[in-house]
């Protein structure tokens, strides 16, 4: 058996890796501008050209791929209370590598359903329920989706009683056909994600790949297996369970910093005794991801400044002195900091992006109606930054950029100060992931041995 070649296709950067399938060994990675304005496939080949030539006489074998290009997967989620099941459902969704662009939440009605077709969904998660409740709102919510005809697939994960039903009303409207999954939340305090989130991967596969219309070719819809978030989050799951003989680390947190968003992805074991005494109306996902859409080091490194200044992480004079240098990112998003002092400004932006996303993953929330315990991070073992910024940056300046993710104890959130710290040095964790179901050996071992520690 060739290595396997494994592909992200970013909206700007096409990144490979060739990986031995029977070890893990990473043998070499490559890279190429992501053509989204003519067809990704040309980038894709000229990446995988460029990785054939750092080995030469090594069969290139099966290819596996994951894409966020052309805005990635927005998902539109439609539920019964927005305390309850439209925030169960939207929990979901991003733990499937989904941007969730639409929540709405009780009746559907002709102003909200023109809103939800203004955001221009890929997909659908229709939600609403527990197993054996009231299906009222599930129900007329079903109507109002077929009534509108929407050429994107749904996915239905509500109360299963009315599952028939709702499934019928959708295919009767004669658009892509509607998957159903387990409900998300079949209980009150119980949140089921895993089937809803292989459903909308299994979505994503099937109709949205095609529909970004990003190759003439059909050769990129058969290589794609995932929405790349979805797919870094299965290798954050095997860091964190391990392998074959290769031990998981426990619970991980890893924080991806990139130019427009900055991801935050968790897998935490639960304290059964304080799970126990503290049943919420939804529970927390203890594997899961958000995506800050206003922190990054480029498209949004404005927000990244507005972000401290509300978190008091900075005052007046350094907004005034990062502000600008924000603004001259955000206007030319490929901008290379060479000198110290724009590498020094990245660095600073990253550190505070990272700082922010955190926060805003980990600490208590407050829906008016209902408030959210948080994520207990204390028992964290490892902390993985990744990103461009890190990947580049020097060893003092990461050790400056990860401490936050130890030491930010005016958070309001429960820091791991005792976990180690790593970078995704050669970007593996969505390689990983991609590997993972039919190489989990080797994914685990591409996981670990790709990490530098500090």
């Amino acid at each position: 058996m060739g290595a396997v070649t494994c592909i992200d296709v970013g909206s700007t950067y096409t990144k490979v890796a060739a990986v031995d399938p029977d070890t893990g060994a990473l043998l070499a990675t490559a890279a190429h501008p992501t053509t989204i304005s003519t067809d990704v496939m040309t980038g894709i080949e000229a990446a995988r050209s460029a990785l054939a030539d750092e080995l030469p006489g090594v069969q290139l074998g099966a290819v596996l791929a994951c894409s966020s290009a052309g805005g990635g997967l927005r998902l539109a989620v439609v539920g019964y209370e927005r305390a309850v099941t439209a925030e169960a459902g939207a929990r979901v969704g991003l733990s499937a590598g989904a941007k969730v662009v639409h929540v709405s939440a009780g009746r559907l009605a002709a102003e909200g359903l023109a809103a939800l077709v203004a955001d221009r969904p890929d997909i659908v998660l229709l939600v609403g329920g527990t197993d054996g409740g009231n299906a009222d709102v599930l129900l007329h919510n079903a109507r109002q989706l077929a009534s509108a005809h929407l050429d994107v697939p749904v996915v239905v994960a509500g109360n299963t009683e009315a599952r028939n039903e709702v499934m019928r009303l959708l295919i009767s409207a004669g658009g892509p056909e509607p998957i159903a999954a387990a409900n998300v939340l079949p209980r009150i305090g119980v949140l089921d994600p895993l089937p809803a989130r292989l459903a909308i991967r299994e979505v994503f596969i099937r109709h949205v790949i095609g529909g970004k219309h990003l190759s003439a070719s059909a050769d990129f819809g058969a290589m794609v297996q995932a929405a790349t978030p979805d797919a870094v989050l299965s290798g954050v799951e095997l860091l964190a369970d391990g392998s074959g003989d290769v031990p998981g680390l426990g619970d991980v947190v890893v924080v991806d910093v990139g130019g427009a968003t900055t991801d935050v992805y968790s897998v935490v074991t639960p304290d059964p005794e304080e799970a126990a005494l503290h049943r919420e109306v939804v529970e927390v996902l203890w594997r899961s991801r958000t995506v800050e859409g206003d922190l990054g080091v480029r498209w949004s490194a404005p927000g990244v400044v507005d972000a401290a200044l509300a978190e008091r992480l900075i005052d007046a004079a350094e907004a005034a002195v990062l502000g600008p240098a924000a603004a001259l990112r955000a206007a030319d998003p490929g901008l290379l900091a060479v000198d110290p002092a724009g590498r020094a400004v990245d660095a600073r932006l990253a550190e505070l992006a990272l700082t922010v996303a955190l926060r805003r993953h980990a600490r208590p929330s407050d829906s008016g109606a209902v408030r959210f315990p948080g994520k207990d991070l204390r028992r964290v073992r490892l902390v993985v930054g990744s990103g461009g910024v890190l990947r580049h940056a020097e060893a003092g300046a990461l050790a400056r950029i990860l401490g936050p993710a130890r030491g930010d104890h005016a958070g309001g959130w429960k820091v791991p100060e005792q976990a180690a710290l790593a970078v995704d040095a050669a970007y593996v964790l969505a390689a990983a992931g991609l590997l993972a179901a039919e190489h989990p050996l080797a994914a685990a071992r591409l996981a670990t041995g790709a990490l530098v520690r500090l």
